[in-house]
């Protein structure tokens, strides 16, 4: 019996999702701990990016996982604060206060002047 061979076509079903036409939906989880200053920076710097680059077309969670621990394990959260890009595909995750843009932007598949 001659074995069938499928060829991974992931990439390919990638870059037809982003040229579909309408933008791509983010979803976004950041992990902090409590309200502390490197927290707090995560938060801003995150949610000036998206509003500057993704208005309107993305979601972001906010996890504090000194109140819901169970959500770092279940995230693979090992440091904070995290982010956690789940959608648009591939999933990737981003350390620190997120105070690099370009870093950011780049992780996220965002030109500088996509808005």
């Amino acid at each position: 019996m001659a074995q069938r061979r499928f060829k991974n076509q992931s990439n390919q079903f990638e870059r037809k999702a982003r040229d579909a036409g309408s933008p791509a939906k983010y979803v976004l989880r950041l992990y902090i701990t409590g309200a502390t200053p490197r927290s707090s920076r995560a938060v801003l710097n995150l949610k000036l990016l998206c509003e500057e680059h993704l208005n309107g077309r993305y979601s972001l969670e906010v996890v504090d996982i000194y109140q819901q621990p169970e959500r770092a394990s279940e995230g693979q959260v090992i440091a904070s604060p995290t982010l956690v890009k789940h959608l648009p595909l591939p999933l990737r995750r981003f350390i620190g206060d997120m105070s690099d843009r370009d870093k950011i932007l780049l992780g996220l598949d965002l030109n500088r002047d996509d808005s």
